[in-house]
């Protein structure tokens, strides 16, 4: 996995983020980027959070524990605050 690739995603979820993580396009791009690093664990934990914002908790739980993470109780906000630091410091 590339640290362009992580940078990538970290990028696509704060416009995601900035648009109030509805779906559309936004969403869209961070799916497909998830979708094309199935089995990276930063990429199945974005596609977790896809998945809580769509509203599929059952699908989300499936991306969490792919992930080893568990779904987050706050905000997605708050998720995405707390996700983005650690991907951040991903080398």
């Amino acid at each position: 996995m590339a640290n362009n690739d992580v940078a990538q995603l970290i990028e696509a979820i704060d416009r995601l983020a900035t648009g109030s993580f509805v779906m559309g396009a936004d969403w869209q791009a961070v799916h497909d980027i998830c979708q094309r690093h199935e089995g990276e664990q930063p990429f199945d934990w974005g596609h977790a959070l896809c998945h809580r914002i769509e509203g599929d908790d059952w699908n989300a739980d499936y991306w969490y524990r792919r992930a080893g993470k568990t779904r987050g109780t706050g905000t997605m906000a708050d998720e995405w605050a707390a996700m983005r630091a650690v991907l951040s410091q991903k080398p």
